[in-house]
């Protein structure tokens, strides 16, 4: 695991069951295992069942059609995100359900996931941290952006958040 790149990564979708709901962007930084920033992108996924859609997970993530006028189809998307994450541990806050919506999708683009297969949790390794503190009651990524200083002016939009997580992950790791 040593030798393998992190792929910070965050989603926003149209809702949290990934059997009704879909991936409408996807954030990514990648860095080198000391945490040099290697390259981070966004992409923007065409939904193709906007009528599905939770309209508070719709207003969360900022969707707006105009916006996502020239986004990608889903497979097109999910292509150049598995061949830029190749090897990657994938580094998520609340990573269980980003991956688990990615797994989702891979499956049913029918391409293979090409990233290592651990994957490390902000808020898991946040709360071995703090648990003890009575002063931190909750693990968002909102709230522990506050409590180390970080800033993300643009939170609910992929690429900002999977920003935010990197830099909550140097703060933990005290790097």
């Amino acid at each position: 695991m040593r030798k393998h790149n992190f792929a910070f990564i965050d989603i926003e979708t149209t809702g949290l069951n990934p059997l009704q709901h879909e991936i409408i962007e996807i954030g990514c930084v990648i860095s080198d295992r000391n945490l040099k920033v290697i390259e981070e992108f966004e992409l923007k996924i065409k939904p193709k069942k906007i009528e599905n859609a939770n309209p508070t997970a719709l207003k969360v993530n900022h969707y707006n059609e105009k916006d996502w006028k020239s986004a990608l189809d889903l497979s097109k998307a999910i292509k150049i995100l598995l061949e830029k994450v190749k090897g990657c541990i994938m580094v998520g806050h609340n990573v269980a359900f980003d991956a688990g919506f990615l797994e989702y999708v891979f499956n049913k683009v029918g391409v293979e996931n090409t990233m290592h297969y651990h994957k490390l949790d902000t808020v898991s390794v946040a709360w071995a941290k703090f648990h003890h503190n009575p002063e931190i009651e909750h693990f968002s990524l909102r709230e522990m952006c506050e409590r180390f200083g970080i800033k993300n002016e643009h939170s609910h939009t992929a690429l900002s958040d999977a920003r935010a997580t990197y830099e909550l992950y140097k703060k933990l790791m005290d790097v």
